[in-house]
This record gives structure tokens, C-alpha cells and sequence, in this order.
């Protein structure tokens, strides 16, 4: 079992930064690939970013892509979602997971979510 804490969500101007972070226990957490999707009031949850369990291979959401960067710390147990750029339509809450398969893609752990509000 895998349990994951995001935070580093908060209120920033339309430009600013943020940088969420993924805190998650157990001692497999290495083994997984890791991600963020986020969820705007009123709107599906959608992908934002995914990272191997070696951190080698990113992948993103073509909204995000250059402005956002994932990131992991094996030693740590931390996956990072670095947000620059930001836009109004950023403004979601962020739920990052993880995915225990090694293979196609799935969505096996969440955490509780953090709320990220971009003012305009």
C-alpha cells in the first residue's frame, strides 16, 4: 500500500511559479511511475504530467509543456511538479498518483489534492 500527501498549492499571480510537491510512504515507491492531473471546478480531471519510476522518461500535457516540469527524488520518496508561467487556466485542484503496473498505463494510488489558484 502506497499513501501519498501533495502539497504547495496556494495563490499566485497569472506568471508566477509554483512547485507542488508528492510525499508518499513505503518502501516501493522507487518502483513506480509517478504523475499529477488536476481537476478545474466544474470540469473532468485531466493529465498533466507522468514520470518513470528512473525519472529517464517525462511526459506532458501539450497545455503544460514548457511551463511545467516534473520531477522525482528516489532517496526522498518525492515526486515535484515545478509550475512556471502560470495562467488562470492553470488554476485547478492537483491530485498526484502513482502507477504500480510497469506497464500500461494506470492510475493505482492518489493523493488528497492540492488547490493551485492562478489570479488573473
Amino acid at each position: 500500500q502506497v499513501q501519498l500527501v501533495d502539497s504547495g498549492g496556494g495563490l499566485v499571480q497569472a506568471g508566477g511559479s509554483l512547485r507542488l510537491s508528492c510525499a508518499a510512504s513505503g518502501r516501493t515507491f522507487s518502483n513506480y511511475a509517478m504523475g499529477w492531473f488536476r481537476q478545474a471546478a466544474g470540469k473532468e480531471r485531466e493529465f498533466v504530467a507522468r514520470i518513470s519510476w528512473s525519472g529517464s522518461n517525462t511526459y506532458y500535457a501539450d497545455s503544460v509543456k514548457g511551463r511545467f516540469t516534473i520531477s522525482r527524488d528516489n532517496a526522498k520518496n518525492t515526486v515535484y511538479l515545478q509550475m512556471n508561467s502560470l495562467k488562470a487556466e492553470d488554476t485547478a485542484v492537483y491530485y498526484c498518483y502513482a502507477d504500480r503496473s510497469g506497464g500500461p498505463w494506470q492510475y493505482d494510488y492518489w493523493g488528497q489534492g492540492t488547490q493551485v489558484t492562478v489570479s488573473s
